[in-house]
């Protein structure tokens, strides 16, 4: 009786999107733990394990978490910007800083 070999998946996650502000780090957290603080114009790939995921998304302003689910041999993508507000520059301008925005979008 052999035993059955569970393919493992992969999950990329890239901070290349030109509305990005390209400032401050986006901490990421794979089922609650650390994988990356994630800078502009970085990605980070990793193999995981088939099933369901949650991502953690923190750019120390905002918090984002995002739920998904990873088939046997499936490349599991997502892009991540770190993104301005209405009222972010004007904050800047007056306090030395502002709120930014996390966006996620699952690509493919």
């Amino acid at each position: 009786m052999s035993g059955s070999v569970v393919e493992s998946a992969k999950l990329t996650i890239t901070r290349t999107s030109p509305e990005d502000v390209k400032q401050r780090q986006i901490i990421i957290k794979l089922d609650g733990e650390w994988i990356s603080d994630l800078m502009y114009g970085k990605s980070l790939t990793r193999t995981i394990e088939p099933g369901r995921h949650e991502l953690r998304f923190d750019n120390t302003w905002k918090k984002k978490t995002e739920q998904f689910e990873a088939a046997p041999g499936e490349h599991v993508k997502f892009l991540v910007v770190n993104r301005t507000g209405r009222f972010t520059w004007a904050l800047v301008a007056t306090l030395g800083a502002g709120p930014m925005y996390v966006t996620v979008e699952r690509e493919g």
